[in-house]
């Protein structure tokens, strides 16, 4: 890994960080609302249901607006001057939280919250894109990724710590007493604070992007006469039955936790045994894919989680599934990083904020699907979740194998410099924009 650009290093950090604070939030903002430090106006909703939309409002603007903020980040050609807006808004929201006195005021900071990290997400992405050769892109994203998945999984742990440890007394003001909602919407803020420094410092603008003026590039057709679907959209459609299929476990944890004879904190290692073998192997198999190609590397990874997210629902032993968890973060390692590169490398040049946005929305679609999935399938039986998202990854598998080929250096030439095919692919999809 002698080969990592520092600055793609630094926005892996900064995405770490918008990871963190979003599953710090996921802990925090359901114990603070049942605290009863904030009220008002609940509309007649129960409190789970101002909870739930609390937090699901970040995913839906999140996901939602993505595409759009990419197209603006080409549009202007100042992916830094976007991904540290988003950085130092996201700042400002995780302060905000504590100051909020209503259910209304949480719900719009999380709103706000899900435009910043969109902006970010799709900024950082499309830098790490432009700063890598096709041969380091692969390892370029697993680590961009890996650090993401880092901050995502160690959030709830380190929310739990910071909770648990209130209150807290800072030696200042004669002794000023803090509670731990308080610390840990302070952290969050800080966090993000942090990264902001860092890109500054440590990221530029690479200067052969500059803005681009033309319509959107965002295809959904393919171009060429064997093919139905555009790769790269079909690259998303992959990402979101993947997603879909492996975030069914978060929903069913009281039914997990029943057939295993098991408590929250088993549950909790469960969860995140996905997590760390994602991490762990991102980086890994990005680089691989560098060597040995991007396509073979998704079909390997979306085939080995049809058998290991299957098996979670047979198994009756909380440790065998730790190991399939871990089993599953392995196989889903395997396409995370080689089809964020593949997408890279399809990418038209000063399209890469548009075009690698239709993945992470794809992605964020999918989390929030599996668990809405799972919730309804588990009346069908202790099974079925698990038989979707096993079901999930077959249909991935079978539209990268059907609809995407891994491109040749004339393809990755032509998509790179804008030719035909760039203006082609924006033609048709001004049709529709």
């Amino acid at each position: 890994m002698d080969n990592i650009d520092r600055r793609v290093a630094v926005l892996g950090i900064a995405r770490m960080a918008d990871a963190l604070s979003n599953s710090f939030l996921i802990v925090v903002l359901p114990l603070f609302v049942a605290s009863g430090t904030v009220g008002h106006a609940a509309f007649g909703l129960t409190e789970a249901m101002v909870t739930g939309l609390i937090l699901s409002v970040f995913g839906l603007f999140n996901s939602s607006l993505q595409p759009f903020a990419g197209r603006l980040s080409d549009r202007l050609g100042k992916r830094k001057a976007f991904i540290l807006f988003g950085l130092g808004v996201l700042a400002i929201c995780n302060f905000s939280f504590s100051l909020a006195e209503s259910y209304l005021a949480l719900l719009a900071i999380r709103a706000v919250q899900g435009v910043t990290v969109a902006i970010t997400i799709t900024a950082s992405i499309a830098l790490v894109n432009e700063y890598s050769v096709a041969g380091q892109r692969g390892e370029n994203m697993g680590i961009f990724n890996s650090f993401r998945m880092i901050g995502f999984g160690s959030g709830p742990l380190l929310a739990g710590i910071v909770l648990a440890s209130g209150p807290y007394t800072l030696p200042i003001a004669g002794g000023l007493e803090i509670n731990g909602f308080n610390a840990a919407f302070y952290l969050a803020a800080l966090a993000a604070l942090i990264s902001v420094g860092l890109v500054t410092l440590f990221v530029q603008d690479p200067e052969e992007i500059q803005p681009n003026r033309e319509r959107i590039a965002i295809a959904v057709r393919a171009t060429r006469p064997d093919r139905w679907l555009d790769p790269i959209f079909t690259l998303g459609l992959a990402s979101f039955t993947m997603a879909a299929g492996i975030s069914v476990l978060s929903t069913i944890e009281p039914q997990i936790n029943e057939r295993l004879g098991q408590g929250p904190t088993m549950f909790g290692l469960q969860f995140a045994a996905f997590i760390g073998a994602n991490a762990l192997f991102q980086p890994l198999t990005g680089r691989f894919s560098d060597r040995f190609g991007r396509r073979t590397f998704i079909l390997i990874g979306m085939a080995l989680l049809v058998p290991t997210t299957f098996v979670q629902g047979l198994i009756a032993d909380s440790w065998l599934l730790v190991a399939a968890r871990f089993a599953q973060g392995i196989s889903g390692a395997l396409v995370f990083a080689p089809a964020l590169a593949l997408a890279g490398d399809l990418t038209t040049k000063g399209h890469s904020g548009a075009q690698m946005a239709v993945l992470t929305m794809s992605f964020g679609f999918g989390i929030a699907a599996g668990p809405l999935s799972s919730g309804i399938l588990i009346e069908w039986g202790y099974v079925a979740p698990f038989a979707f998202g096993a079901v999930m990854a077959a249909v991935g598998w079978a539209l990268v194998y059907t609809q995407v080929d891994e491109p040749s250096a004339t393809d990755t030439a032509e998509r790179a410099s804008p030719g035909p095919t760039m203006r082609s692919t924006a033609a048709r999809s001004s049709e529709s924009d």
